[in-house]
């Protein structure tokens, strides 16, 4: 079993590579003046099992376009199988067709990274779980809920909790939350305007003096949540605090978030947005690598992925 490092994530990698005693593979990765993406990797990998780590976030293309040149690397030097540890998957908001004449792009990129030489995907909170239909090879969707729960338990320590769904679709992702710290949910009703926009219109149960907690998979421009914490304060909330998995923090995202009546937004690394939040008060970063690692341990045994969920 060895770890491959992408660009994209460093940190994550290196902690994923602490947390398994390994030294990361002896890889050397540039551009050329024109953008192209070159890899070489410096050491025998024959026969050996290969876990690539590569986030596709912004820029979302070039580092696509490296995870799918290290998988053609990895499989031309005759690696036993490889596993693309993808913390964050990239353009999976684009799963269906919302429009008419719209490119379904989940499952191209999914065509992309299987027809490269992958062999397993590991990936983690993907936005929709159908995506894992888009691949003809296996998926393991990991959970950020545990960390979450945890965090909530051991640091928020407080009472009359209520979590919060900030649309229809996230509804399942809250009460998995509900029911590890054991607490009613919320729903807000929002609609969509157009890309990038939303907007507040109404919220389905009660949360009056009640502490919220906000939970989604992605937050982007920072809009909706933004959004959702003023209308849950105008119903009369105490607190809200917020918990997303992958923070891509567009534009202006860090900014709103400063100004908001948000308490504490709290997110995991599976994006690096070390230098976006460095001046952040409201912005808190839990560790991804832990539960990566043991779920990369766990492929590599051959032994259950999903009883780290149960």
């Amino acid at each position: 079993m060895k770890v491959l490092a992408g660009t994209s994530n460093s940190k994550l990698c290196k902690d994923i590579a602490r947390q398994l005693k390994l030294k990361l593979v002896n890889s050397h990765i540039e551009r050329f003046a024109d953008g192209e993406v070159y890899i070489e990797i410096n050491e025998n990998i024959r026969g050996n099992s290969i876990f690539v780590v590569q986030s596709t976030s912004n820029p979302a293309n070039d580092n696509l376009m490296e995870l799918l040149i290290c998988i053609d690397a990895l499989r031309r030097s005759s690696a036993k199988n490889i596993t693309a540890v993808i913390p964050y998957f990239g353009y999976a908001r684009q799963d269906r067709k919302v429009v008419p004449r719209t490119a379904i792009s989940a499952k191209l990129v999914s065509n992309l990274i299987t027809n490269a030489g992958a062999n397993r995907i590991l990936s983690v909170d993907l936005h929709a779980g159908q995506i894992q239909g888009f691949f003809d090879i296996p998926v393991d969707n990991l959970f950020a809920t545990p960390i979450f729960a945890r965090h909530i338990k051991n640091k928020i320590k407080l009472n009359n909790l209520i979590c919060v769904s900030p649309d229809v679709g996230g509804v399942e992702r809250t009460r998995a939350l509900s029911r590890r710290i054991n607490s009613n949910i919320a729903i807000i009703d929002k609609r969509r305007p157009m890309a990038g926009k939303s907007e507040v219109m109404n919220i389905v149960g009660n949360v009056k003096n009640k502490n919220c907690v906000i939970v989604d998979d992605i937050i982007d421009s920072g809009g909706t949540i933004v959004n959702a914490a003023k209308a849950l304060k105008d119903k009369g909330a105490k607190d809200v605090y917020v918990y997303i998995t992958h923070a891509v923090l567009s534009g202006q995202a860090v900014e709103k978030i400063e100004k908001s009546q948000i308490k504490k937004l709290i997110t995991t690394d599976t994006i690096d947005n070390s230098k976006k939040i460095a001046k952040s008060k409201k912005i808190e970063i839990l560790s991804i690598a832990p539960m990566i690692s043991e779920a990369m341990k766990r492929i590599a045994n051959s032994t259950s992925v999903s009883s780290l969920f149960k």
